[in-house]
């Protein structure tokens, strides 16, 4: 076969491979993105040990998780995470289709609670109705939850752990 022969017959194949993973299971077969918390043995205390260590860590806008003296909030919520034997996703939308929803009335600690719509904010709520996260100025900080403006701009929840 030439290449050309070559490189369809593999698209044919690929095709139908999903078609039939679509007509016998009705998903595709492409894994989704999920948190692996299974391998993990954190706890929220790890989590919340790693976090509150970085209060003050500046904010920026598209920092990465590698960088721990800069965070934007998925980087930040990726690194803490991380930090702890839990892979997440790059982005706070990302983020926010993994693990398990949890409705607003039963966070616990430990939990991704995000913000906006279309989501564009995440943080860890700590419980008590505080989130750690980070914006602006004043970088990683503790907020109330069910104060106004977070009151006002929560989206959803999920739980990683």
């Amino acid at each position: 076969m030439t290449n050309l022969s070559t490189k369809i017959a593999g698209k044919t194949f690929v095709a139908l491979v999903l078609s039939f993973s679509i007509l016998i299971a009705g998903v595709p077969a492409i894994p989704g993105q999920t948190a692996h918390a299974a391998t993990s043995t954190a706890t929220f205390s790890d989590i919340y040990a790693t976090a509150i260590k970085k209060l003050g860590v500046p904010y920026k806008m598209g920092a990465e998780w590698e960088n721990d003296r800069k965070f934007d909030c998925s980087a930040f919520v990726q690194y803490v995470f991380k930090q702890n034997g839990i892979k997440l996703p790059r982005t706070s939308k990302q983020q926010s289709k993994v693990g398990k929803y949890v409705p607003r009335n039963q966070l616990k600690p430990g939990d991704l609670v995000f913000f906006y719509s279309p989501i564009h904010h995440v943080g860890i709520y700590i419980g008590n109705g505080k989130f750690i996260h980070t914006y602006g100025k004043p970088g990683v900080t503790i907020s109330n939850l069910n104060s106004g403006w977070w009151d006002k701009h929560y989206t959803t929840a999920r739980r990683v752990l």
